[in-house]
């Protein structure tokens, strides 16, 4: 890094090979490989095969979301947080998410709906599906207690998250779980993960009205 923000290794310049700068820095190989991963997730250099890694032209500012857990988020605000389980069931997907996640069609999901509340007053709706070929513990997990997200993240790894955050007008179930007008605008996040290319589960998250979501970077 010193040597990228002196300009010794200039925008666009290659960067020695793995060895050469094992060598060089008098470290192992297997930590100057760690180090250029870290460089790559970090946008400061790029990586292509065959060509080498080069000091990238515009450092590539990227964003790193981490899956949060609702009840910590609540309790964060200083609000008192209760969960409601409102519908589980495990059948096969319907086509849009068989479409979405390339499942098969032998392939079975558990459907979970909850409400997450902050103070008495609903905060986030959850609807959620598992997709059981990979997560088969989830089929008898127990979920009246504790929402599925907090069972995800203690029990199933993941490699891959996509997520994607739009504006929804609230439909009639919608309005009458998290206690709003029917059509009114509610924020909305949905979010996929995998793991080493196999689908573990897909949510939308539905917040009520005056939610914020920051993000640092």
């Amino acid at each position: 890094m010193r040597r990228i923000a002196s300009g010794e290794w200039a925008p666009g310049s290659r960067l020695p090979n793995e060895l050469d700068l094992a060598q060089k820095f008098g470290a192992a190989r297997a930590t100057v490989n760690r180090a250029m991963r870290e460089l790559v997730d970090d946008g400061i250099v790029e990586r292509k095969r065959k060509a080498g890694t080069h000091v990238r032209s515009v450092p590539l500012r990227q964003i790193r979301l981490h899956i949060p857990v609702v009840r910590a988020e609540i309790e964060e605000q200083g609000a008192d947080y209760r969960y409601a389980l409102l519908h589980s069931n495990i059948g096969r997907p319907p086509d849009w998410l068989r479409a979405r996640l390339s499942l098969r069609p032998q392939d079975e999901v558990r459907h979970l709906t909850c409400i997450h509340f902050a103070d008495g007053n609903p905060y986030q709706l959850e609807d959620r599906w598992i997709n059981l070929t990979a997560t088969p513990l989830a089929r008898e997990a127990d979920f009246s207690q504790s929402g599925p997200s907090e069972w995800l993240i203690r029990q199933v790894p993941f490699s891959d998250v996509e997520v994607s955050f739009s504006a929804t007008a609230a439909d009639t179930e919608q309005a009458e779980n998290i206690g709003c007008g029917k059509g009114d605008p509610l924020f909305r996040i949905e979010r996929q993960t995998s793991w080493q290319h196999q689908p573990i589960t897909f949510v939308r998250l539905i917040y009520q009205r005056g939610y914020r979501l920051t993000s640092r970077y």
